[in-house]
């Protein structure tokens, strides 16, 4: 702690790429002529004053949270109302709404602290990171992530087996979707909470920057979590994303290839085509999140210098952002669901008409009042 007591006139200081593991404030304190510290080793994500450095980054935070939130938890809502043929198609997709909701979770705790250490981020910024806070909300996240790619890949295998092998094909029942859909939870909690389990192994394994989220540190990672770090994000998740898009591919083409030849096969599967399709465009919006990711990850292994700002960017809006979109993309626009919005406005258009007819009826036209009028002063004068 007295490593800079002789130097008394030192105005400038830089420690760049420098990692001081006692740093205190102490050390500063004799340097009175010290005027600024030239890049201190940093995340890339927060600065010395708040958590999260970027005005658009801290107003992106709350709008992904409020849309991811209020989107899955609509969709939890409508799916007790749409008539679904399928239940546990239903089931499925209530269960990747729940996942995809402990995103918005995510990100409105670290909205939350953000606003909380706003101005003073450097006075708590190690103890935020060694938190148990932190290292829960980064569970959730990881959490997540891993339950949504396990879930896609599920749904995928399933549309893939019914529309290439339409006639081997058995409907599932309720008891294997529960047991995989326990199965796909049970496995996210340990990916998720394993880290927390072995701190020797681990050591602050979310706490490496000041959003939980264990993408990418500039601090050294040690060999377990580094293992655990490329098991997950380049193990996993790339053989979950190679799935889904080699079974997509295969599915279009089988059904280019077959579709229009045989129309009892074409019938059968026309409706198991409409749900891949969507589930393909939720594909796609996963693709082009998790590639960055993909490759930010190599990079970092690599030991490349990423730019602070692509790993902020990354976290923050581009991992979360299929959470906020697969509601849009797997109920807002099915057709059951458009036929119930449009059911609800012709019975509100009905009852408008309905009560417009009565008020009418009870309220006398002008006409009437006037005819009225004129046969009382008639009749009066006749008197």
């Amino acid at each position: 702690m007295d490593h800079f007591d002789n130097l008394h006139k030192l105005k400038s200081l830089s420690i760049e790429g420098i990692e001081i593991v006692n740093i205190q404030r102490r050390m500063f304190e004799p340097l009175k002529n010290l005027t600024h510290i030239c890049k201190p080793n940093t995340d890339g994500i927060s600065s010395l004053e708040d958590l999260l450095a970027n005005i658009v980054l801290r107003v992106f935070v709350w709008v992904v949270s409020a849309t991811t939130c209020i989107g899955n938890i609509f969709v939890i809502g409508m799916r007790s109302y749409i008539r679904s043929e399928n239940k546990l198609h239903a089931m499925c997709i209530i269960s990747l709404c729940c996942a995809d909701g402990l995103m918005g979770v995510y990100l409105f705790v670290i909205g939350a602290f953000d606003l909380k250490f706003r101005g003073e981020y450097n006075h708590h910024a190690q103890a935020w990171m060694d938190s148990s806070e932190c290292q829960v909300v980064g569970s959730l996240a990881m959490l997540s992530t891993e339950v949504s790619v396990l879930l896609l890949t599920y749904l995928t295998l399933e549309k893939y087996v019914c529309i290439v092998y339409p006639f081997r094909y058995v409907s599932p029942r309720r008891g294997r979707t529960v047991s995989v859909l326990i199965s796909i939870w049970v496995l996210g909690f340990v990916i998720a909470f394993i880290p927390l389990v072995g701190k020797g192994i681990f050591r602050n394994f979310y706490g490496t920057n000041g959003v939980c989220f264990p993408l990418h540190s500039e601090q050294p990672e040690t060999p377990g979590a580094q293992i655990y770090s490329i098991i997950i994000f380049l193990g996993l998740n790339l053989i979950a994303f190679l799935i889904i898009l080699i079974s997509y591919g295969s599915m279009f083409y089988n059904i280019q290839r077959t579709g229009t030849r045989a129309t009892e096969y074409r019938n059968h599967i026309k409706k198991e085509v409409t749900i891949a399709k969507r589930f393909f465009s939720i594909v796609i919006t996963d693709s082009l999140c998790w590639i960055p990711i993909f490759i930010l990850k190599i990079l970092s292994l690599a030991q490349v210098e990423i730019p602070g700002t692509i790993s902020s960017w990354v976290v923050i809006f581009i991992l979360p952002i299929n959470s906020a979109l697969n509601p849009i993309l797997y109920t807002l626009t099915t057709r059951p669901f458009k036929e119930t919005i449009l059911q609800v406005w012709e019975n509100y258009r009905e009852r408008r008409t309905i009560s417009s007819i009565q008020n009418s009826a009870c309220t006398p036209s002008f006409t009437w009042l006037e005819i009225c009028r004129d046969a009382m002063r008639f009749l009066t004068e006749e008197g």
